[in-house]
């Protein structure tokens, strides 16, 4: 390198992955459990007084999270959560479903008889929290639920993909859960996936994953 431009150039102090993850985290679980709804604007000063970390630290997070399609710019440069169209909604819905479906296969395929038995306890908790009717605790719930189908599947980035996806559609998936009728639905749907997961019957259970996911974007779309 030349010297005259390496005396000018200082090396890189980047701020430490694990922060910017928990981060990206925190704004994350905002967004999915509505504290950041979408179309809320997004103040720096104010998220940085929020999660009480540095302006530079929160910009990284926040330029990953817009990476994503998460967060977008206005034409005047003010910075929102991201507001879905059907079109793209109704896209996502399709593509969780060949996804999810896709993981209940190789989850039949590769989980151990201790990763059946730990999926199931999960399944028995994500029931329960239906029952609650804590949207909250659903979501918690959902989440360590398929956690557990993409861990024992060995398909940690179908895991990303399905978790990037939910985001996006976040607004939606709330108020279709808030419904009674959805969260007993839901309660057999997850009955039947379980039961065909149980049985390593891969063609049942991908087709009960599908019916799952087809019933959630009916219910989340429809008025």
């Amino acid at each position: 390198m030349n010297p005259a431009v390496k005396g000018r150039l200082a090396p890189l102090q980047q701020p430490s992955p694990s922060l910017r993850s928990k981060i990206i985290h925190s704004l994350r679980r905002a967004i999915e459990t509505g504290v950041l709804e979408p179309g809320a604007r997004l103040v720096e000063r104010d998220l940085c007084e929020g999660v009480q970390v540095s302006r530079t630290s929160l910009r990284e997070a926040l330029g990953e999270l817009q990476a994503e399609g998460i967060l977008t710019y206005s034409p005047n440069r003010r910075l929102s959560v991201s507001i879905i169209s059907r079109p793209d909604a109704e896209n996502a819905y399709r593509i969780r479903a060949a996804l999810e479906a896709l993981v209940v296969e190789q989850f039949i395929e590769k989980a151990s008889d201790a990763e059946l038995a730990m999926l199931i306890q999960e399944s028995k908790l994500l029931n329960k929290t239906y029952r609650s009717g804590d949207v909250e605790q659903m979501l918690v719930a959902k989440r360590a639920f398929y956690d557990r189908i993409c861990s024992g599947a060995q398909n940690s980035l179908a895991f990303d993909i399905i978790s990037r996806l939910i985001l996006r559609t976040s607004g939606l998936r709330r108020r279709s859960l808030m419904r009674k009728e959805r969260q007993q639905q839901s309660i057999k749907e997850i009955d039947v996936l379980i039961e065909a997961i149980r049985r390593r019957d891969k063609r049942s259970a991908s087709e009960a994953a599908m019916q799952n996911v087809a019933n959630s974007a009916r219910s989340a779309l429809d008025p």
